[in-house]
């Protein structure tokens, strides 16, 4: 044979590649042996299921495998089609998802269908909503305090004139637009323009509600990048989280912040903010100290997003899509935030029914 032309395959070859994989602590590995995404199907089948039109056609694939998919891509941040290239070139997704060569692979366009079909009837919400249920019944939610705070997440800019801004901003139809369809569909009219710190972003933000202890998002909620952080706030409150602590940072102050932690009798641990004519007194910046301590917990739910996640950014246009993709992105970071979460406590495998 020779020394330059590779040895044919082996089925020895695949399984050494794996079992390297796994002493490499491939993370889908753990997540697939931790995670029965089977607890997902009642749900999907209910949002998805569709009453077949006729003899033939090709069968649709199977919803826990597409879902599977979404969490991949999601993890990752890849887009469609990069996806479907890396199922057929990375054996830790084959594994993941359970097929092989000889399986047929959803292509880009599959993928596609498949999320504008959950996001149809708010169905990320649904199977988040679902999640959290089962881990709550676990007693991975401790119910003892809420963090709430916001993060940037950005799409692709947009490259409208002064005057097309405008009128989106005040909801006015763009006429060129209008007259034009093709250049209407790759307009973002819900994305908006902001400013942090000297840094401009555009695109949405994601609102959430975590729990203090298990750091899991419990709630969340999407608007644009422009709108105030308090403004979501008494929407991610519930009765469930009544007389539990509420930490947040100085953004989150006023009357109908207090207002409304008081209708849920909330300990309102909330940073307090100075004014230039009321500066903080001393007593107030050593009480946000100790509140900062674990209002900041929430900085570790966006910085695993940010770094493990491949980042927080997505690739779609208009709120609809960004509610799917933020949404699958929020229960992307609970499913692998239970990984941690078991592997900390050392509890074994749950049974999840």
């Amino acid at each position: 044979m020779s020394r330059n032309r590779p040895a044919p395959r082996t089925l020895f070859d695949e399984q050494n590649v794996l079992e390297k994989l796994s002493r490499l602590n491939d993370p889908l590995e753990k997540l697939s042996n931790l995670i029965d995404f089977e607890i997902f199907r009642p749900k999907l089948d209910v949002l998805l299921k569709k009453e077949p039109k006729g003899k033939g056609g090709r069968p649709p694939y199977d919803y826990v495998l597409m879902f599977k998919v979404v969490i991949l891509q999601r993890y990752y941040n890849l887009s469609d089609d990069h996806m479907e290239f890396q199922i057929l070139d990375r054996m830790s997704f084959k594994r993941f998802l359970g097929v092989d060569l000889a399986h047929d692979i959803p292509d880009s366009k599959t993928i596609w269908l498949f999320k504008e079909r959950l996001g149809k009837k708010d169905g990320v919400k649904m199977l988040f909503d679902h999640f959290n249920t089962l881990i709550e019944s676990q007693g991975l939610i401790a119910h003892e305090g809420k963090m709430i705070d916001a993060s940037f997440v950005e799409v692709p800019r947009q490259r409208n004139s002064r005057a097309e801004n405008t009128q989106i901003k005040s909801g006015e139809k763009v006429e060129e637009w209008e007259n034009n369809p093709h250049k209407k569909r790759q307009k973002d009219v819900d994305a908006r323009w902001t400013k942090k710190n000297g840094d401009t972003f555009y695109g949405y933000k994601d609102h959430v509600k975590s729990d203090t202890q298990s750091k899991i998002i419990t709630d969340y909620q999407v608007g644009p990048a422009s709108e105030h952080d308090s403004k979501r706030m008494k929407g991610l409150l519930s009765d469930a989280d009544r007389k539990q602590p509420c930490y947040a940072d100085s953004a989150y102050t006023g009357e109908t912040i207090e207002k409304a932690l008081e209708d849920k009798e909330m300990d309102n641990q909330i940073c307090e903010k100075g004014t230039r004519n009321h500066p903080l007194t001393q007593d107030q910046k050593s009480s946000n100290r100790v509140k900062s301590k674990t209002r900041a917990r929430v900085e570790h739910i966006f910085g695993f997003i940010e770094n493990s996640m491949g980042g927080s950014t997505i690739r779609t246009i208009g709120i609809s899509r960004a509610k799917t993709q933020i949404g699958l992105m929020n229960l992307t970071y609970n499913l692998f935030r239970v990984v941690q979460l078991y592997k900390i406590q050392g509890r074994s495998v749950p049974n999840w029914g």
